[in-house]
């Protein structure tokens, strides 16, 4: 069912208007995080009350009621009352529902909607305000929500009839969150997927204590990339799910979750005390997520720092100069009468570079009376951007500024720069030198990420950070010298100055190094890209009883299960991997590993049954004697000498699939040769059977390749036709000219992944949009029954060929059959 329901989101989105989409915040939720977002209910209950404030689709409503019916003991009776504001998505939310209605039936819960068209914070604050108007709620057990994302004006409506409610908040989206937590009844529980930039900063202040007086967090979950979440949608956003109990005292403990999937699958899940996660005194509440042990380490180390910013006599302040208030003053080179003005691009190695000649921005400021209290007077200051691009490796980026890089009796500084200072003038020179240094390390990137959930750097943020003693700080400064060392050496510097990480390696940079080992190793014996990720690595770890800071020369080979494996990556590596990751860990790593023999199941009993509590896993002796040599002179010579016995498995592999290899003739004298997998020979039969039928004479342009992405790429015919085309753009997997009607035919070859439905219609159109032949969609299966399972997916106006039936072709919908529409 939530299949179907997702196949109903994708077709909802394709029809969204981007302009509107933007305009309302809207952003659909995929069922894989709809899954996990559903996952951490646990609400029971005979007759549950479900709110869904921006119900879109349906999605995660669906998700919710398919997870209810799947409990052990479920409810005899679910209502669900859901806002949808957009009355273009009404009946994609009336289909989704209605299978809801099916499902329930099926399981026998009694299932009641009330499907509400309109705008949900004037009805929650009616509903929750009673008086003459109002139509009070009863009480809602449990809200689900992907609340909009929008900015909030202070002089809104929203605001007005927020603040009525004692809510203030700048944002949509906590808005909906703090309406949904006041509909809720005592012990009611609220999952909600939202961006992450509420957990700190002062603008969420009133919003986090808000959160935090009337609820208890439970669960809070993290992706490893901004575009995750809603990938599909190209948005860029450091997205948090998290869950809370109405009404209830916090409990001493939060679920802290992270994954680097939009899905519930190889989810990583530890307990940490509610101390760590909000710290006690903290007057603006920030919210702290350390996804790993490591991050917790790092947390609790540079929380027992003895400097503060006020015991170090400084403070951080926000460049003074708003450039578009002063454009009169603004000069793009100094010249008599100017100040030298910094900006974040003069910023370069943790150093200033001024003045730019090839700057974007001005370099200097007329000096006059209307400017005079946005000056500073000369001197050191540690300068830090506001903002940090998605290409630069940490939030924080600072530089030293000193009297040698602008000369001048006076300096002006941007107000996307932020600056340290005592007392409105400079810092000593080598403290400042400390401070950058400690600025830019990993150590506080990691931790400044446990709280920051955007990239945006407040002065606010500084101000919260745990610093050095001054004599740390001058100390680290004389051990890097003049110029910024490289990132490692300056961690390691930063490091060995401040932390003694010899006790506990679990997550630590000893740790990952040791993953990182273990990851070449892999890719030298010959596994595929599969088998040479994290996961692959702590498994042989394990196996080899390898800790972090114990020697490939002690390796061992205990006989080791799954579960055993996953302890010990846990245990050892701080890496917690949910019960359910067994399977993957098998599936996807140890039946590999047993094809390259990396390791024999159970030496002991070959034939013990998979679903023996016993089954294991071991290094046999020919690796093991190997491994061992890791790191040492002798690794070259017994690694040749071990492959030349046992070739790898990537090699293995590759010659499997070079025996059977498809060859396909793309045009008069040009052959190429497919690899077997995937769709290939489906592939194979468009070019050989459905061009020669429908499209004779037709140049074949381009073709996909299930191993390499460009199978046959004629890409000076493409530009000809005006399309480029570069690595990452979605191809089609056939792509061919019709001269004598001058179409660009653009083909799907479905076997594993979907047709040319609305969503991938939409996306080859902005592909091709520049093509000066006009489009013609085309889907290919090789059966009409593999067609029949994506039939209620293919998008209106395309075509569908079926391998099994090649002289056919069917016509969806339009007024013209094999022919391309504007």
């Amino acid at each position: 069912m939530l299949d179907a329901i997702d196949a109903i989101r994708v077709e909802a989105a394709s029809r969204q208007d981007r302009g509107r989409q933007v305009a309302l915040g809207q952003y659909f939720t995929p069922v894989g995080v709809a899954t996990l977002m559903t996952s951490m209910s646990s609400l029971g209950g005979d007759h549950i009350r479900l709110l869904d404030p921006g119900a879109g689709v349906g999605v995660l409503a669906a998700s919710w009621i398919v997870n209810a019916c799947n409990r052990a003991d479920p409810p005899n009776r679910i209502h669900l009352t859901a806002y949808e504001m957009d009355a273009a998505l009404i009946p994609h939310l009336g289909q989704s529902l209605d299978l809801c209605q099916r499902y329930c039936a099926r399981c026998g819960v009694q299932l009641t909607i009330d499907v509400r068209c309109e705008d949900f914070i004037p009805s929650a604050a009616r509903a929750l305000n009673g008086g003459l108007f109002g139509t009070a709620w009863p009480a809602f057990d449990a809200v689900i929500l992907n609340p909009p994302y929008m900015k909030l004006r202070s002089d809104s409506p929203e605001r007005r009839i927020l603040r009525e409610l004692g809510i203030e908040t700048s944002n949509l989206y906590t808005a909906f969150v703090a309406l949904s937590l006041r509909a809720l009844r005592s012990g009611g529980e609220l999952i909600a997927i939202t961006p992450r930039s509420f957990c700190n900063g002062p603008y969420f202040t009133s919003f986090r204590k808000d959160l935090l007086r009337l609820s208890s967090l439970t669960h809070v979950h993290t992706f490893d990339s901004r575009d995750v979440a809603f990938g599909e949608d190209e948005v860029l956003q450091e997205n948090v799910i998290f869950r809370a109990e109405r009404g209830v005292s916090q409990a001493p403990l939060v679920t802290v979750e992270w994954s680097a999937a939009g899905g519930a699958d190889h989810v990583t899940r530890r307990e940490l005390p509610f101390d760590q996660v909000v710290q006690p005194g903290d007057t603006d509440s920030f919210i702290h997520i350390a996804a790993g042990e490591w991050d917790s380490r790092v947390a609790a180390m540079l929380r027992a720092l003895s400097g503060r910013l006020a015991l170090l006599g400084l403070e951080v302040s926000t460049g003074k100069v708003v450039d578009f208030r002063v454009k009169e003053f603004l000069r793009d080179m100094p010249d008599e009468g100017t100040v030298p003005l910094i900006y974040p691009g003069h910023f370069a190695n943790g150093a200033i570079v001024w003045p730019k000649a090839d700057a974007k921005k001005p370099n200097a400021l007329h000096r006059a009376d209307a400017v005079a209290s946005q000056l500073n007077p000369t001197g050191t200051y540690v300068l830090v951007k506001r903002f940090s691009s998605k290409e630069e490796p940490r939030r924080i980026v600072a530089a030293v500024f000193t009297p040698d890089a602008a000369p001048g009796e006076f300096v002006a500084f941007e107000n996307h720069v932020n600056y340290f200072h005592r007392r409105g003038r400079g810092v000593p020179r080598e403290l400042a030198r400390g401070i950058s240094a400690y600025l830019n390390s990993t150590l506080v990137d990691s931790y400044f990420r446990q709280f920051n959930g955007h990239t945006q750097v407040n002065a606010t943020d500084l101000r919260k950070l745990p610093y050095p003693s001054a004599e740390q700080l001058e100390r680290i400064a004389a051990c890097i010298g003049g110029d910024m060392p490289s990132q490692s050496d300056l961690d390691d510097i930063v490091e060995g100055e401040l932390l003694d990480v010899e006790k506990d390696t679990r997550g630590s940079k000893v740790a990952e190094r040791r993953i990182a080992e273990t990851i070449v190793v892999l890719k030298s014996i010959g596994l595929p890209k599969e088998q040479t990720n994290e996961r692959a690595a702590l498994t042989l770890l394990a196996l080899l009883d390898l800790s972090p800071r114990k020697a490939w020369s002690k390796a061992g080979n205990p006989p080791c299960g799954v579960t055993p494996i996953m302890d010990f990556a846990a245990r050892q590596y701080g890496k917690h991997w949910k019960p359910n990751t067994r399977e993957t860990v098998r599936r996807f790593t140890l039946h590999q590993f047993q094809d390259a023999g990396l390791v024999v199941a159970n030496p002991d009993k070959p034939e013990r049954p998979v679903n023996s509590p016993a089954y294991c896993y071991q290094v046999p002796l020919d690796a093991l004697t190997l491994l061992r040599a890791f790191g040492t002179p002798s690794w070259t010579r017994r690694l040749k000498s071990y492959l030349a016995l046992a070739p790898t498995l990537a090699a293995q592999y590759a010659g499997e699939r070079e025996m059977t290899r498809i060859p396909l003739r793309v045009r008069e004298g040009h052959a190429i040769s497919l690899s077997p997998g995937g769709q290939n020979a489906l592939i194979a039969k468009i070019v050989e059977e459905f061009c020669p039928r429908f499209v004779p004479g037709a140049n074949v342009l381009y073709v996909g390749d299930a191993d390499a992405k460009f199978g046959y790429f004629d890409k000076a015919a493409l530009e000809k036709l005006n399309v480029v085309v570069n690595a990452h753009g979605k191809m089609p997997d056939v792509v061919v000219h019709f001269g004598k009607k001058k179409w660009l035919v653009v083909i799907e070859a479905v076997t594993s992944h979907g047709p040319v439905n609305a969503k991938r219609h939409g996306e080859l159109k902005r592909l091709f949009a520049a093509s000066t032949a006009p489009l013609v969609y085309v889907t290919a299966f090789l059966s009409r029954q593999a067609m029949l399972k994506h039939l209620r997916d293919i998008a209106w106006e395309t075509e569908v060929w079926v391998a099994d039936a090649p002289s056919h072709m069917i016509h969806f919908n339009g007024e013209r059959f094999l022919g391309p529409y504007k």
